[in-house]
């Protein structure tokens, strides 16, 4: 291999290590077997959501992984492999892979990392499962609300007691 070969290949290591630190998520999934047209959707679902989703080779996706401290995630570097980068949204890539991988059976996730630390696939997939961000904060306000819902109706229930008490 050539002395400019191998720089690239260096330098390509060390922008895929640096995605993978910046990464608030990455699902790996191998891909084979996804027609043209579903490749289509499920990339533009991702680009939609703020995810880059990219075909990398597994020499280049191990040796990123070694140098981002993600250890043991090597492993999951067989077979072809495409991997989902996420930065904002935790669940974003994981919920989108999962729920195509319903209709497109040839779509396989083989793992992940979330926020640093690597995953497997069944940690993924029940990543995949969890409400949105906007889903998980609607619900907090719900419950932040509902001791003062509570004593708006307690204040309401003597204020009408006392009126019946008055006529």
């Amino acid at each position: 291999m050539s002395e400019a070969s191998i720089a690239k290949k260096a330098e390509l290591v060390d922008v895929v290590a640096e995605k993978m630190k910046a990464a608030a998520s990455i699902v790996v999934v191998d891909s084979r077997g996804l027609t043209v047209e579903q490749d289509t959707v499920l990339r533009r679902s991702l680009r939609e959501a703020g995810v880059e989703f990219k075909v990398i080779k597994n020499s280049i996706l191990s040796r990123a992984a070694e140098k981002a401290g993600l250890e043991g995630f090597g492993d999951v570097f067989t077979g072809p492999s495409a991997v989902a980068f996420s930065n904002e949204d935790v669940v974003a890539p994981a919920k989108i892979i999962n729920d195509f991988a319903k209709t497109a059976e040839a779509l396989e996730i083989k793992g992940g990392a979330i926020e640093g630390a690597v995953s497997s696939k069944e940690e993924i997939k029940a990543l995949a499962t969890l409400p949105s961000r906007e889903g998980l904060l609607s619900m907090l306000l719900s419950v932040l609300q509902a001791p003062v819902r509570n004593v708006a109706y307690a204040v309401k229930a003597v204020a009408e007691n006392k009126d019946e008490d008055a006529a």
